[in-house]
């Protein structure tokens, strides 16, 4: 028996399948072969075109079939994981109306910061636990206001989950983890937060049918099943959010436990049984994958917009003038090649869209201390490694100063936790131990389905015989050494806390 995991990220869509009853995957593909594009018609905007994400998602599908042999039949359950806080606007006929806004596009940060005061503080943190900020309700308040003429066309919002549930089945559906990633979930009364959107002028209708994170959400729909070769009794089975499936993923389930990612942005998240919250809204409070009435459980998530896609940028710059693109692991074998705290140099890893914890301000990355003479590019990319870790470690701070921690992160062998480098400098700098796991975000939404469909009977049988393949624990010497760089690192950062601009660091570009 199998179930189809698909998890949804701005770079990639990565695809796996999961075979329940030996309790393994049994292949995972990653579609486009290149990275997908960003669009970005003016400076802070971020978009991509949903029905492109469909696309890319059926040939994965075939990709399956024909290269690995995969008996698509045989899928009874289908979980998506997709990326945070976008929003997709569909008409009845369930086709979007405009481009999809992805999660780092600022332009509604302001709209957030109005809404924000207007309702209140005070009302919005208990009843959201935070502000709209940028989150998808400030985004489909941009659209009423700015693109009337779409808006009136739009029969529904949804997330960018809940658009490809809806093109496998027809059916218009969000889910109550979805909603509390648009800042429309009402924590306090544990229901869709409607205060929010009759505040901000949008009737309710706008919001589809919610279900729950797992369940018999909908079947696929006939013709979809037969053009993609699924079981046309399939259904999809569990949806949420990529930051909680992650955690979802390597059996994070219990208050107290933390997971880092390090993606395309980058991201540090911890469970709680509370609804704590951080009154300066630079890290933020939602729905875990396992919350319920009887067990309260909510994840609070730090953010980064510039990880990878940090990496990605030098991994084009040193590739100018190569044949082929330079490769990601000799980044990380350059990395290793230089010494702890890159000289002196600094790298401030801002630069792609507006930052949680600078109050949904528009900021740039910048460098500081490059000397031409001393500096090489393995310095670079070392100092783009701390300034990623430095930055993950400031929002886990705030984390931790709302009550919220763990003694141990978790993380995936993947993405940037591939570089020993970077799992040295965030270890020791975070003074935590880490724990590494073979597994990703499209096989935990498979896993997720299966319990979904109810093949497991608790999520921790789901993740029973995940397998940890590091335990790296800190070195008090070289934490010592971060914990100095990372202090001068963060001196500039209390600069934006006592709300004076971010230009000084820029300007050193």
């Amino acid at each position: 028996m199998y179930f189809l995991g698909i998890d949804l990220g701005s770079s990639s869509i990565k695809l796996s399948v999961f075979e329940a009853d030996k309790q393994k995957e049994i292949c995972a593909i990653t579609v486009p072969e290149f990275e997908t594009k960003i669009d970005s018609p003016k400076m802070g905007w971020g978009e991509q075109n949903p029905n492109l994400w469909w696309e890319y998602i059926k040939d994965g599908i075939q990709q399956l079939k024909k290269k690995h042999g995969v008996v698509t039949e045989n899928i009874k359950g289908i979980g998506i994981a997709y990326q945070m806080h976008g929003l997709v606007l569909v008409d009845s006929n369930l086709e979007p109306v405009r481009p999809a806004i992805i999660w780092c596009d600022g332009r509604a940060a302001e709209i957030g910061r109005q809404y924000y005061q207007l309702i209140g503080e005070e009302v919005c943190q208990s009843q959201i636990l935070g502000s709209p900020g940028n989150f998808t309700a400030s985004k489909l308040k941009w659209v009423q206001e700015n693109q009337p003429e779409v808006f009136s066309k739009a029969s529904y919002m949804m997330l960018p989950g809940d658009f490809i549930a809806a093109k496998l089945t027809g059916v218009a559906q969000t889910s109550t983890s979805g909603l509390s990633e648009a800042a429309l979930w009402n924590f306090k009364e544990n229901r869709p937060a409607i205060e929010i959107l009759q505040a901000m002028g949008i009737s309710d209708e706008v919001i589809p049918e919610v279900v729950e994170t797992f369940g018999h959400h909908a079947k696929v729909d006939v013709t979809i099943a037969k053009q993609l070769g699924i079981n046309n009794k399939a259904m999809v089975t569990y949806r949420a959010g990529d930051q909680p499936n992650n955690a979802m993923s390597l059996s994070a389930l219990k208050p107290g436990e933390v997971v880092a990612n390090a993606g395309t942005s980058a991201v540090v998240y911890a469970v709680t049984n509370t609804n704590a919250y951080d009154k300066n809204n630079k890290v933020n409070t939602f729905l875990h994958v396992n919350n319920s009435i009887e067990e309260k459980r909510n994840g609070v998530l730090l953010c980064v917009n510039g990880s990878g896609i940090l990496y990605q940028w030098l991994r084009k710059l040193l590739s100018v003038g190569k044949k082929e693109m330079v490769s990601y692991e000799l980044l990380n074998s350059m990395a290793s090649q230089a010494k702890v705290g890159s000289k002196g140099l600094r790298f401030y890893p801002f630069g792609n869209g507006v930052e949680r914890i600078f109050n949904n301000k528009e900021v740039n990355s910048g460098i500081e201390n490059l000397n031409f003479n001393i500096h090489q590019p393995e310095d670079l990319v070392r100092a783009a490694c701390e300034g990623i870790v430095f930055a993950m470690n400031y929002g886990f701070d705030v984390i931790k100063s709302i009550g919220v921690s763990g003694d141990i992160v978790k993380a995936s062998h993947a993405n940037l936790f591939l570089s020993p480098v970077f799992r040295s400098i965030f270890a020791n700098t975070s003074q935590t131990a880490l724990e590494l796991y073979k597994t990703s975000g499209a096989e935990g939404a498979a896993r997720g389905a299966a319990y979904g469909w109810g093949y497991f009977n608790t999520l921790e049988e789901a993740f029973s015989n995940l397998n940890i393949i590091e335990h790296i624990e800190p070195d008090l010497k070289l934490s010592k050494q971060y914990q100095d760089i990372y202090q001068n690192w963060k001196k500039h950062i209390k600069i934006q806390d006592n709300n004076y601009e971010y230009d000084n660091i820029t300007s050193l570009l």
